[in-house]
């Protein structure tokens, strides 16, 4: 059996601590303010990408990691003797997936397998620790890649956002409902449902009727969800994430809560102070 190597892309949104840890491998997607183009996470970080948008008044465009980018990526890999697992971001929510598919094409290679998490952010990054403990148990690359695609749909993402400016300056807003939501501090709840985003419900008032939304919906679950792993993922909203913590804390009984700093293919669609709670609900 060939060695196994768990590969994801940038808007798993892990951290450098978990992926060195790990052994797992990551590929960039983009960001791109005019004619600048930076790779997700290693050309530019969160922080940065806030401070040009105040600078320029604009959002920058994403794009997908290419066939090329893959090509070249799986291929480091495949000369080393890896089969390879690759957790891609959901195909109904960027065309990098596709991407993939097409490199493993092109390179007509059986040892690349990838998985379509339907999700993004640490609802990719679930799906990338298990692999990674099944890789620890021996499993095979086909062990691996069968046992997460039954876990695809078990992934439950859902995220507060603080405000609709990005939502609005991306397109996903008309005016008019950035205005009224603005006025009432209307603070939509995004849920990944059948690899969309959709509005899943609408908080009213201050951020933390929103977050006491998100936390009694896991909590009504509690006895059903992956004690392995909880995430909270946030786009700088350290206050927010300290008080999800701490009622999590109090609340359900799991081995590892873990912070998940959104990167900025992820902050240019939600904006600051987004953040969300993400883990794999088992069932009985």
């Amino acid at each position: 059996m060939n060695k196994v190597i768990i590969t994801t892309d940038s808007t798993a949104d892990l951290s450098q601590d978990i992926l060195n840890n790990r052994g797992i491998q990551t590929i960039p997607l983009y960001v791109r303010f005019g004619d600048e183009t930076y790779k997700d996470g290693v050309e530019i970080q969160t922080e940065l990408l806030y401070e040009k948008v105040s600078e320029l008044g604009y959002l920058p465009k994403t794009q997908a990691a290419s066939p090329g980018d893959f090509e070249v990526f799986f291929k480091k890999y495949l000369n080393l003797g890896y089969d390879i697992v690759h957790i891609s971001i959901g195909s109904k929510i960027s065309a990098t997936y596709q991407s993939a598919v097409i490199a493993k094409d092109l390179l007509e290679s059986e040892n690349i397998y990838i998985v379509d998490s339907k999700n993004l952010s640490s609802g990719i990054g679930l799906l990338v620790l298990k692999a990674s403990d099944l890789k620890e148990q021996g499993q095979s690359a086909s062990e691996i890649y069968n046992s997460i695609n039954k876990l695809v749909p078990k992934i439950s993402s859902q995220f507060a956002i603080k405000t609709l400016d990005y939502l609005h300056k991306g397109g996903r807003a008309s005016g008019l409902t950035a205005f009224v939501g603005s006025v009432l501090q209307i603070k939509p709840i995004i849920k990944v449902i059948d690899g969309k985003l959709e509005v899943y419900k609408k908080s009213v008032g201050k951020m933390k009727r929103a977050l006491d939304l998100m936390i009694d919906d896991l909590v009504k679950v509690k006895e059903k969800i992956d004690k392995n792993y909880v995430f909270i993922t946030h786009s700088i909203a350290d206050d927010s994430f300290n008080y999800i913590k701490e009622q999590l804390t109090d609340k359900i009984e799991v081995k590892q809560i873990i912070e998940g700093h959104a990167g900025c293919v992820i902050s240019s669609h939600c904006g600051k102070g987004t953040i969300g709670i993400l883990y794999i609900e088992i069932g009985d």
